[in-house]
């Protein structure tokens, strides 16, 4: 039998679990508090909860989605955290401090189907869709890190998977985590990252303001349906269009992730088919050089190369951030995810 996880439940959900339990709907506010606000990890730790009560939760459901197999620190500080599933599949999250923010990047999925061709993630195909708790949870163990914990601010759903093909799990993830009742994060402080699931795109903006990033890295479509086969069914022109209709609250702009591989898409002539391509959305660019990883074919840029592409964006009035890799040595860096204790 499958476990059946707290962290998956809404408050209504949980008031209605908790009234046919025979207790009453403050209970399910209290439980509620203890999950998130006080982020328990263990029932004995919900003292104003009965006895009885807390026996029955620990007998009914399961407190925790995850277990933390391994957590390796990069020389930066970045910590990198294999966590087990319930049916013995792996994922990984990353922990980032980079002061005043310290970023969690979170799974969706154990494995990827989009296979794009840089990202080592995508080369161990999908194993499954993440539940609710299994991402809530995720976040609920960062926050418990006793080095970096308390200093987690800012969520990117950019670790395993394609967040958007997970939607429905993600959504409900998001509610409880932006919820002032639950976790308490910002939706400007939530960033939804996809490789372009366009009809995905429109339902994402009408169902919640947390920010949204694409990962675009190539100019023009031969060389993105040859990167990125998801460009095949969604190519730039209606990636775009989607772009431009996307419902942006005021000041937001969306977040373009380019990952520049030399030799491929980092000349000063795909800059500026990137500067033409983004014509009319409101973007800034985020430039990230190639994390090599073993067996790929790629390799990363010069400096002085991604310089001369950066100058081409910003010559063109759009707002080109180049993204220091971290944790590369222990594989956390973007790309690098494989979750290598659930490979078989």
């Amino acid at each position: 039998m499958k476990p059946l996880f707290i962290k998956n439940f809404t408050l209504q959900e949980l008031e209605a679990r908790v009234a046919g339990m025979g207790e009453k709907p403050f209970r399910a506010r209290q439980l509620y508090k203890h999950l998130y606000a006080r982020n328990v990890a263990d029932w004995s730790e919900c003292t104003d909860l009965s006895r009885s009560f807390c026996a029955r939760l620990e007998s009914e459901v399961s407190l925790h989605a995850l277990a933390v197999s391994r957590v390796d620190e990069a020389d930066d500080g970045t910590r990198k955290y294999l966590f087990r599933l319930h049916d013995g599949h792996f994922i990984e999250s990353v922990l980032i401090p980079d002061p005043p923010r310290c970023t969690l990047c979170v799974s969706s999925q154990a494995g990827c189907a989009l296979g794009c061709k840089f990202c080592l993630t995508g080369k161990l195909g999908l194993k499954r869709n993440l539940q609710t708790a299994e991402i809530v949870d995720q976040v609920c163990q960062a926050l418990r890190d006793p080095k970096l914990g308390s200093k987690v601010n800012s969520l990117v759903f950019m670790g395993m998977g394609e967040p958007l093909a997970n939607l429905d799990q993600v959504l409900r993830a998001v509610s409880i985590i932006t919820d002032p009742n639950g976790l308490m994060f910002s939706h400007r402080r939530v960033t939804l990252s996809t490789a372009g699931l366009v009809p995905q795109m429109r339902r994402l903006g009408t169902a919640t303001p947390v920010n949204l990033a694409i990962s675009i890295h190539a100019p023009n479509d031969a060389l993105r349906d040859d990167l990125m086969p998801v460009n095949r069914t969604y190519p730039l022109a209606e990636l775009m269009r989607a772009c431009r209709d996307y419902p942006l609250q005021a000041r937001k702009r969306i977040t373009f992730e380019y990952i520049l591989l030399e030799g491929v898409n980092d000349s000063p002539a795909q800059a500026k088919e990137l500067v033409r391509l983004l014509r009319g959305v409101a973007a800034k660019i985020n430039l990230i050089a190639f994390n090599p990883h073993p067996g790929s074919i790629f390799r990363t840029p010069s400096m002085e190369r991604v310089l001369e592409f950066q100058d081409v964006l910003r010559k063109a009035n759009l707002t080109a951030i180049i993204r220091k890799s971290r944790g590369g040595e222990i594989g956390a860096a973007c790309g690098q995810l494989a979750a290598k204790e659930g490979r078989n």
